[in-house]
């Protein structure tokens, strides 16, 4: 296989750096790996995990011959991650991301980002509701999409680069227009989190309902969907804030088609609530099934 990276940086060790570490050493152990992190802790745990071969707080340490850096932080952080490392890269150095909002962060970082060094923006859709430096495995990537964002900018020969390498670490690739990627991600990921967040909350604030009977008599439903709304509550405010136009397009859609189920309900309107269940059961049939011949991946497991 292509080794295009050999000496790599990892800046954020949680679930999606800590599994990025993992899958390339199951893939090249001899690649030179460091890993940033804000805390002691992080750093002792993702030492003994293995997940990087060496580790930091202070990005200063960053290794000047560095190929690769991977922002695998909260997207608020980006701008003053990269302003502070790129005066220390190498010409030629590639970075690139994993966040789930593109276009404001492609903006944000061009803005800032010396000529010399590569951006590349990416997006591996895939993630539990877990977080930190012990929720990392290295098949997390397996058979999941990892889509690429280029701007008019991104030197296509890196862009290339960062194919091959997230398909090293097992993950499909696909280039995508960052605007239609943010679209997509909006009501795929992004509108099911946030109605998992607030179901949660609407339970949390009945008055007339104890929370000991939401947890009692929680059926499988509840359970199964609000499991995403254990995540990472600091990722998932900057994904809404920096993704904002797309959010808010695609929340007024949703919320035009829940009026019209509450006037059907109001009205007791029998025929449109069953043609509706039957029409939207079938849709989900069909993109389950159209999922596993293709494996690709389900958009609602983590990010």
């Amino acid at each position: 296989m292509d080794i295009p990276f050999k000496k790599i940086a990892i800046i954020g060790l949680g679930l999606i750096g800590g599994s990025i570490g993992l899958a390339i050493k199951r893939f090249n152990k001899e690649i030179k790996l460091q890993g940033f992190a804000k805390s002691d802790l992080t750093l002792k745990t993702a030492l003994s995990r293995g997940l990087v071969s060496e580790a930091h707080l202070d990005l200063n340490q960053i290794d000047q011959d560095t190929d690769l850096v991977i922002l695998a932080t909260p997207l608020s952080s980006f701008k003053r991650i990269v302003m502070e490392i790129s005066p220390i890269l190498k010409d030629g150095c590639t970075i690139t991301d994993t966040g789930s909002a593109k276009s404001k962060v492609i903006n944000e970082i061009e803005n800032i980002l010396p000529e010399f060094i590569h951006f590349v923006p990416g997006h591996p859709i895939a993630g539990t509701e877990m977080s930190g430096p012990d929720a990392g495995f290295e098949d997390l990537f397996d058979n999941r999409w990892c889509v690429l964002t280029p701007s008019k900018r991104t030197n296509l020969d890196k862009l290339n680069d960062v194919k091959i390498f997230w398909e090293n670490l097992g993950s499909m690739v696909e280039i995508m227009d960052p605007e239609y990627h943010d679209k997509v991600l909006a009501i795929t990921s992004h509108i099911p989190h946030l109605i998992a967040y607030n179901i949660v909350g609407t339970a949390n604030d009945l008055a007339n309902i104890s929370k000991k009977e939401v947890v009692k008599y929680s059926a499988g439903g509840f359970r199964d969907f609000t499991r995403i709304a254990a995540s990472d509550p600091i990722m998932w405010r900057d994904i809404f804030i920096n993704n904002s136009s797309a959010v808010l397009e695609m929340l007024n859609y949703f919320s035009n088609d829940l009026d019209k189920l509450k006037s059907a309900i109001e009205d007791n309107n029998y025929e449109y609530l069953e043609d509706f269940f039957n029409k939207t059961r079938d849709v989900r049939k069909n993109i389950i099934e159209a999922g596993q011949d293709t494996q690709k991946v389900d958009f609602g497991r983590g990010d």
